[in-house]
């Protein structure tokens, strides 16, 4: 349940996205920004804002973990749609966690993946990748390497 522990606080985050998420041979466009995570339920609920400068908006995420199903719901938001998107849902495994669902993007359905891995004290990987074939196969388009600030 305190899976997400590690991310409370703020971070420093070195972003690389796809100009064009779905294409697997687009360009990879670098920016900066700023998370900062706080923890609740007693390690069951986790929050955090994220800023980024050079785009003009800024994300929020939640977090929940469901006891009886011991895995964790992820929830985004964005500043340019206001919008709630549909959670993906995983668990961590061996210090990895993997989180999957269904949205759309460009008009297309795609299947979302989200990975968080190498979490310490102070730095994570977070991976976002979308699947068009039902998770045949994979396009990573944003990574994000977090340093504690």
């Amino acid at each position: 349940m305190n899976d997400f522990d590690f991310l409370t606080g703020t971070w420093n985050v070195a972003n690389r996205w796809r100009t064009d998420f779905l294409d697997e041979t687009s360009e990879w466009e670098e920016f900066p920004a700023v998370s900062r995570a706080s923890r609740h339920f007693e390690g069951g609920a986790n929050f955090d804002e994220i800023e980024f400068p050079t785009k003009g908006f800024t994300g929020l995420t939640l977090r929940l973990y469901d006891t009886e199903r011991e895995q964790w719901s992820l929830y985004w938001s964005s500043s340019r749609t206001g919008k709630l998107f549909p959670p993906v849902i995983g668990r961590f495994t061996g210090g990895r966690g993997e989180f999957y669902g269904d949205d759309t993007h460009a008009g297309k359905e795609v299947r979302v993946r989200f990975v968080w891995s190498g979490a310490t004290e102070d730095s994570a990987r977070w991976e976002q990748a979308f699947s068009t074939d039902e998770g045949e196969t994979w396009t990573t388009n944003w990574i994000m390497d977090l340093t504690r600030s």
